[in-house]
């Protein structure tokens, strides 16, 4: 079972509430690289920005934040390029109210949130999972098929599961779990036969095959009730 939390929890609390879980700090602080890179901030460069061929950013972020538009600015194309996980909020504190999220570098249509949501966010955050950060997803997924009767806590700022409740900032945590259990917004994950079939790229693979698919996936370990996933590159 996996179930988000808040990051800003006390770890005592969470301890609490979850004695016998392990927990995975999937945020851009995360003290462990491969579940860092599974947030959207995390600079992988070559993120393909939505609607606009050609033209890539470093990070999911930059992708949502740089194609907002404000009544007192419109899209921020330098933020593509930003690769330093910080600077990437756009805040209408600044710039006025958001008007909404232009269709591409050079589309003349605005999404509203909701649209914007759906058309960018979740599916750059999914490319970013299949392409980039697949072998930590894989991991995750892995350690609970290894173990089915262990909870896993994922750790993000935000704790927002509601793809329609726009009051809050979207969980990436939530798509974590969306991804590694083929679930709503990600129910293209093929389930066949009882085998769970993912997209890697634009090839279609069992999930048995998975690690012949990879020159290595990370090793799990659990350490002080903390699931790291090992590799450094």
């Amino acid at each position: 079972m996996i179930v988000i939390e808040s990051k800003r929890k006390k770890s005592e609390t969470l301890l609490k509430e979850y004695p016998e879980a392990v927990f995975c700090d999937v945020t851009s602080k995360s003290p462990y690289k491969a579940l860092q890179q599974l947030s959207p901030f995390y600079p992988w460069g070559g993120i393909p920005v939505s609607f606009s061929p050609g033209i890539c950013a470093s990070c999911v972020e930059a992708v949502w934040q740089g194609l907002k538009v404000f009544e007192n600015a419109d899209i921020d194309t330098e933020l593509f390029s930003n690769d330093t996980m910080k600077g990437l909020k756009r805040s209408s504190r600044v710039y006025g109210k958001v008007l909404g999220h232009r269709r591409g570098v050079y589309g003349e249509t605005l999404l509203n949130y909701i649209d914007a949501r759906r058309k960018i966010y979740i599916p750059t955050y999914k490319w970013m999972l299949e392409n980039k950060a697949y072998r930590s997803i894989q991991c995750i997924r892995e350690f609970i098929s290894k173990n089915p009767d262990k909870t896993v806590v994922l750790l993000d700022y935000q704790t927002n599961d509601k793809v329609e409740n726009l009051s809050k900032p979207l969980s990436h945590a939530y798509l974590v779990k969306a991804y590694v259990e083929g679930s709503s917004p990600y129910e293209d994950i093929i389930i066949k036969n009882k085998v769970r079939h993912v997209y890697v790229g634009r090839h279609v693979i069992e999930r048995t095959t998975i690690k012949s698919h990879f020159k290595e996936l990370p090793v799990e370990k659990v350490i002080d009730n903390q699931l790291t996933l090992d590799f450094d590159e």
